[in-house]
């Protein structure tokens, strides 16, 4: 394979890659924007997306697109279920209080999983056929364009959900000046939970689409949510094409550098960049406006 060759096919798989990121990261965002909240739980989420689809298409043997939705409605409802329990007592801890409350529940939610299904990596299949298909001088699998569409169709409505319907407007308010918004008469209780269970889907969505490449397990979680958080970083904590931006850059940069350097370093890629963007520029690269708390 020639150079140029190379670079291209390099530059396909990061975006894929990206894309998933991106997915993630933009949970991180709408949760930190509603609330204030970095929830290190959200990669849970996206391991309890691909885990609930393998149950369900093994244990119940449903078929593949039933599995999918309910997998996402449980990985919704075990976001809730967080918020109910952990979050909503405890809305006037300390920021910090509350980073070591989510750093917890990722670890309850973790352990729960390992004891539900066992520590082996579990495969699921493709949604479509695993035929390659060649783009130029590269390709792609099948999958990687659900991946693509699937993320998009995702990004898409979560921004025409907050952009045109009343909940979404809400949210959108409480994320500005959640005091403003209370005295208004929204409910800021209520647009925190919706918050919980829209970036607990996005994570779940992320985690089925990606299960077929990489197949899943109880502990895939940590690195994905990692990421993610990442990713939400470089986008300046924005759940717009801010964070969509800074997902895909950061698997565009991941998967040069796993190729062009060495594989050993891929993970290690995303934290060097998030530690050179926290010196250089720690509000992230496409910040948006936002309103000091007070």
């Amino acid at each position: 394979m020639h150079f140029s060759q190379e670079i291209l096919q390099y530059l396909l798989s990061g975006l894929a890659t990206g894309a998933i990121y991106a997915l993630i990261g933009i949970g991180f965002a709408i949760i930190h924007n509603s609330t204030g909240i970095i929830n290190f739980a959200q990669g849970e989420f996206v391991m309890l997306g691909g885990m609930f689809t393998f149950f369900f298409l093994t244990a119940l043997k449903l078929p593949l697109i039933l599995a999918i939705i309910l997998a996402i409605g449980c990985a919704t409802l075990v976001g809730i279920t967080f918020e109910r329990l952990a979050i909503h007592p405890l809305r006037n801890a300390t920021p910090i209080s509350m980073v070591i409350i989510t750093i917890g529940g990722s670890i309850l939610i973790r352990g729960l999983a390992m004891l539900l299904w066992g520590k082996e990596t579990h495969a699921v299949p493709a949604f479509s056929s695993s035929e390659p298909i060649h783009l130029g001088e590269a390709t792609l699998l099948p999958q990687h364009f659900w991946i693509f569409a699937l993320t998009a169709l995702a990004i898409l409505g979560s921004k025409l959900y907050f952009n045109y319907t009343v909940s979404g407007k809400a949210m959108r308010a409480c994320a500005f000046n959640s005091r403003a918004a209370g005295l208004v008469g929204i409910d800021v209780k209520r647009m925190i939970l919706f918050s919980f269970a829209i970036s607990s889907a996005m994570g779940s969505i992320a985690g089925i689409i990606i299960a077929p490449l990489t197949m899943t397990s109880y502990d895939v979680g940590i690195m994905l949510g990692l990421k993610g958080f990442c990713a939400a970083i470089i986008g300046g904590m924005s759940s717009g094409l801010g964070t969509v931006f800074g997902g895909l850059i950061l698997g565009i940069l991941e998967s040069l550098g796993a190729g062009l350097v060495s594989s050993g370093y891929k993970d290690a890629i995303a934290f060097i960049i998030l530690l050179l963007l926290l010196l250089v520029r720690p509000q992230g690269l496409f910040r948006k406006g936002e309103t000091e708390r007070v």
